[in-house]
């Protein structure tokens, strides 16, 4: 069995609700009731730890750490997550890269409010959030094996690959095998769309911040994990902007006058994970499901 590489760091990066390790007759089982990563943990161990360590060494050999070329390093060979951000060819900011959340943190996928900004929901958005709430999000969609959307995307703690171009700028996400296109070559949005999971994006410069827009998101997403909902009429408007070398700056505006009296925004941060790249991450079968635990 492959274990990930953060099972090995002392993390742990898998997917939700429930999941179930074992290696020989050592068995993990590790479940959250809400949320990505886990909060309950059983462990049952009855075999010598060295049969562990040496079952997890495979897991050290896909490419997690590979020394990236051009990044900036410190004297003892560290990347230096300090150093000014790197410009494209066209001296746009470059955002490439793999990020995530710092300390693979779920607190803005639970709640894009977490900080205490005002939610001005409408009653009928009101009433489903508390639902959702009170049932423990058991109908969430990424709970059925379903993708996350752009803004729980944007909060996930799992990691991400930003891949620009002029053109174009790719997000691959780890979770779920999903990707994400952000249009920057100047074309407007589709005026006859049909409603998507990522929607329709496109982006513009403003100086060293890209604006991004996108529209056309199907209700069946949620903005977080803790139900936070929307109608046809979201407009979610990013502003990505890179201060240095290791973190991104994620500004969110939620714009939808059918579920919330005015816009709110939020401020998630994304950390830089160099010499690293992405790892197989699916969601299989909705196996998890006869374990959601849901009223």
């Amino acid at each position: 069995m492959r274990l990930t590489r953060d099972l090995v760091l002392g993390r742990t990066r898998t997917g939700r609700n429930r999941c179930i390790l074992s290696v020989a007759d050592v068995q993990l089982v590790l479940e959250r009731r809400t949320g990505d990563d886990m909060q309950r943990t059983f462990v049952g161990l009855s075999l010598w730890i060295t049969a562990l360590t040496f079952s997890v060494l495979p897991a050290l050999s896909q490419w997690t750490s590979y020394p990236n070329p051009g990044t900036p390093r410190t004297r003892d060979g560290k990347p230096d997550l300090s150093a000014p951000a790197p410009k494209t060819r066209d001296g746009r900011p470059d955002f490439s890269g793999i990020w995530s959340a710092p300390r693979f943190s779920t607190k803005y996928l639970e709640n894009l409010a977490a900080d205490g900004v005002e939610v001005p929901m409408l009653p009928w958005a009101a009433a489903l959030y508390r639902e959702r709430q009170t049932n423990e999000g058991k109908d969430r969609p990424s709970g059925h094996c379903l993708p996350h959307s752009v803004t729980d995307f944007d909060a996930h703690h799992m990691p991400k690959k930003v891949i620009q171009t002029p053109e174009i700028m790719v997000v691959l996400f780890e979770s779920y095998h999903s990707f994400r296109q952000i249009f920057t070559d100047g074309r407007p949005l589709p005026a006859d769309r049909d409603p998507a999971w990522f929607g329709y994006s496109i982006g513009k410069w403003e100086g060293e911040v890209l604006v991004v827009d996108t529209v056309g998101l199907k209700e069946a997403t949620w903005l977080d994990d803790g139900g936070h909902p929307h109608s046809d009429a979201l407009h979610v408007i990013e502003r990505f902007r890179r201060p240095d070398f290791g973190h991104m700056e994620v500004q969110l505006t939620i714009d939808d006058p059918k579920a919330y009296a005015k816009p709110w925004t939020v401020k998630i941060p994304w950390v830089l994970m160099p010499d690293t790249d992405l790892l197989d991450w699916v969601c299989e079968n909705e196996k998890d499901s006869q374990h959601l635990v849901g009223k």
